[in-house]
């Protein structure tokens, strides 16, 4: 059976392909899903990907990526990177490494988006390429 790796992304995002398209492209989350899909097999890997506008169900996906023993989890908590203490704490608790991912560059915009919880429970963060940002964190998580 692979290891799986858990794709989870926050609030907001299942409204990509439409949603600011200047800043997060056209590119949809179902899209997302099936070019990760295919770059995780490409390594042996299976993906458990999930959306949520909820911060408590990702804390609760992070306790699961635990529980199952996930290699590793690539996380977009979207808007609460910047304001989640609790995706933090969940973050730190866990033994699957965390990746950080964005589709935008959050240091380029505003001043509030320049800080990220969540980076700091981290090993990597991919950020500013799109889609190819997921595809990077893929690589990364497969070769830890």
């Amino acid at each position: 059976m692979p290891s799986t790796l858990f794709i989870l992304n926050g609030p907001n995002l299942n409204l990509l392909g439409t949603r600011e398209p200047e800043i997060y492209g056209t590119t949809t989350l179902a899209e997302i899903e099936a070019a990760c899909a295919g770059k995780a097999h490409e390594h042996g890997l299976a993906v458990e990907f999930r959306q949520t506008n909820h911060e408590g169900t990702l804390v609760d996906w992070l306790h699961e990526a635990h529980a199952a023993d996930a290699k590793a989890v690539i996380i977009n908590a979207a808007a609460y990177t910047h304001t989640s203490v609790a995706l933090l704490d969940a973050a730190k608790a866990i033994t699957p490494p965390v990746i950080e991912v964005h589709l935008s560059d959050p240091q380029t915009r505003e001043d509030f988006r320049h800080v990220s919880y969540i980076g700091e429970g981290a090993v990597a963060c991919f950020k500013g390429k799109g889609l190819p940002s997921y595809l990077d964190a893929i690589d990364a998580a497969a070769a830890l």
